[in-house]
């Protein structure tokens, strides 16, 4: 039992708590409340030094381990800074201890700048303090009393997780155990579990071994993390070179471990799916996992330069080519305020694109302005007719971006159809970083003429619009079908549920066939990567065929995703309202796959005779 649940009862306000977890939560708040700390000196990111004992006329000392690059880290600089604004005046001292073997003087200047940091920040170099205090993360704050005793340590409140913001804090952690210690009562809850990235600690390992970094461990990072962990994409941090990848081994390992949600690289597929059913499978291989454990136990060495692999090349620009058409997601075209914390709901935004005659397009790319803060982007097909607002955001995708994805561009002939008078629906999903941004996304489009075109490019949905996600319940068996009403190869599929949404599957039916094939299994659904799972051979869907797409909706204080466990939620567009859609794409069969499947079929059924 975790002191995170201990705190989760006494917020929920559960009348029944067992003996053995109010021993626990006891437990860990003396724990906290035996720690003293001695006097330290270490100096700021300006060279100055600063001693614990410089404040000793102040009542208490809030004491936070922060770095440059962990998200958490950033969007609670600023709320620390909000914190000594509150209580500086009030005995109340506030320093900032950056242990990062990986962050420089340089950068943590620059993290102080950005935003707007007035206490002092200082550096521990070889983590002499970070021990002293057995501090873990960043962030991570420990409250001292009179005495320089540890009466709170832990997260500074709960409104921020790994890849997850809620509505409201629900409680105010640090808040609440300073205004406790200035009113003279004991701290109630003195121990939370941080949340946030592992400190960068230096090895005491010396590096030996021979798998290292430049003959193993960059080929594998090249292939499976480099695309988003580099400048200027989504990822927090860059691992790119040796130098960019030490004192971020401890958070590696614990994603690359991680099943479910956070794992690393971002994958949500049940591992029952054999590796090359999808195209874009992201996992690693056990045999990678246990060379990046192997490396990191083994001290991390770096090994021989000259072994190291081409660096991968990215493409500067547009992946299809210089468009046909650029699209910006606001007519006329202002950019939107991202907020530099908090949560900001879905934005949609429609546009027309001017096409007064039919399209058929054969490639579409979609750009994030501002890649810091552009989670994903979905443009979707308003055909001409539709004012049905909330049936727009349930229509079909012309496109779509999240870290990692890659453009589709259709070949030999085949093209998407969209019909003239057609708008477009952007739906922009936002994450704040710290630091308020501007966004102006975009998506490019090239086309072809209609007499080029052999096989049309389709695609469809599953869609269960009647939901009711009640109020402290897990809902399973949310059931939607779709029928295919000509016969069509299957591409990819893309589920899509909102905040309770806990797992997904797809199932097919062939006409005449008895039992369901699952296609996609997804018992770890996470909001925060709106994944589209590729499959390496297109499958026929017959005439007739049945896509069948089960979601399970988690309403509990279980989910830690979950805005309100106490409302009864159904159809809505943002994420605190839920969606149930299976999204698939389809292109016309070749004549050659048609006879393919008509062979099978026939032997099937003599075998079957």
């Amino acid at each position: 039992m975790t002191n995170e649940r201990c705190n989760l009862t006494r917020i929920i306000g559960r009348h029944v708590v067992s003996m053995s977890i109010a021993l626990t939560c006891f437990c860990m708040q003396s724990a906290a409340a035996d720690q003293s700390i001695k006097n330290f000196t270490l100096g700021s990111h300006r060279g100055v030094e600063w001693s614990l004992d410089d404040v000793a006329d102040q009542q208490l000392v809030v004491v936070a381990f922060l770095g440059t690059e962990c998200p958490l880290a950033k969007l609670y600089g600023p709320r620390l800074e909000e914190l000594q604004r509150q209580y500086g005046d009030k005995g109340v001292a506030f320093v900032g201890i950056n242990a990062n073997t990986q962050d420089s003087l340089a950068e943590i200047t620059a993290y102080v700048t950005k935003h707007k940091i007035s206490f002092p920040m200082l550096k521990d170099p070889g983590n002499r303090i970070a021990d002293q205090f057995k501090a873990e993360r960043t962030p991570e704050v420990f409250l001292l009393d009179n005495e320089r005793a540890v009466r709170y340590r832990g997260r500074i409140d709960d409104q921020y997780l790994i890849g997850l913001s809620r509505d409201n804090i629900r409680r105010k952690d640090l808040a609440i155990a300073i205004g406790e210690l200035l009113a003279g009562t004991s701290v109630s809850v003195a121990h939370t579990a941080p949340i946030g990235c592992h400190i960068g600690r230096v090895s005491k390992v010396k590096p030996h071994g021979g798998v290292t970094y430049s003959n193993q461990i960059a080929r594998i990072f090249n292939n499976r993390c480099v695309e988003c962990h580099r400048k200027g994409e989504l990822a927090p941090f860059a691992l790119g070179s040796y130098k960019d990848v030490i004192g971020w081994e401890d958070t590696i390992l614990e994603v690359i471990r991680t099943k479910g949600r956070n794992s690393m690289p971002p994958w949500y597929a049940s591992s029952e799916h054999e590796p090359g059913v999808f195209s874009n499978d992201a996992r690693l291989t056990e045999d990678e996992k246990v060379l990046i454990e192997t490396w990191v136990d083994n001290g991390m060495p770096e090994g021989d330069k000259s072994q190291l692999p081409t660096p991968p090349q990215f493409v500067e620009g547009w992946k299809i080519g210089e468009p046909d058409q650029i699209i910006e997601m606001r007519d006329p075209p202002v950019p939107f305020n991202v907020a530099a914390e908090g949560i900001i709901k879905y934005q949609h935004f429609e546009v027309d694109p001017g096409w007064d005659e039919d399209k058929y397009v054969i490639a579409t790319e979609a750009r994030p302005d501002n890649s810091a803060v552009v989670h994903h982007i979905i443009a979707y097909i308003i055909p001409p007719g539709e004012e049905d607002e909330e049936k727009k955001k349930s229509r079909k995708m012309l496109v779509g971006f999240a870290p990692g994805a890659t453009p589709r561009v259709m070949n030999d002939g085949t093209a998407l159809f969209v019909p003239a008078g057609s708008r477009l629906l952007f739906e922009m999903h936002y994450t704040p970083n710290g630091t308020a941004q501007t966004d102006l996304s975009y998506i490019g489009v090239k086309f072809t003429a209609k007499g080029n075109v052999k096989r049309l490019f389709t695609g469809g949905a599953a869609a269960a619009r009647e939901l009711e996600i009640k109020s402290n319940q897990i809902t399973k068996g949310v059931v939607a079908q779709h029928t295919v009403n000509q016969a069509q190869m299957l591409l990819d599929m893309t589920p899509h549920m909102h905040l309770r949404g806990k797992s997904f599957q797809y199932e097919l039916k062939q006409p005449k066939g008895k039992d369901w094939e699952m296609l996609l299994d997804v018992p770890n659904y996470d909001f925060n990567w709106q994944l589209t799972y590729k499959l390496k051979t297109p499958r026929l869907l017959k005439e007739g065929a049945v896509i069948r797409c089960t979601a399970t909706f988690d309403n509990t204080d279980d989910n830690d995703a979950n805005p309100d466990s106490n409302v009864t939620v159904g159809w809505g567009p943002q994420s605190w309202d839920e969606m149930m859609i299976g999204f698939f794409s389809t292109r016309d069969p070749y004549e050659s796959e048609l006879k393919t499947a008509e062979t099978e079929s026939l032997n099937s059924d003599l075998a079957g005779d």
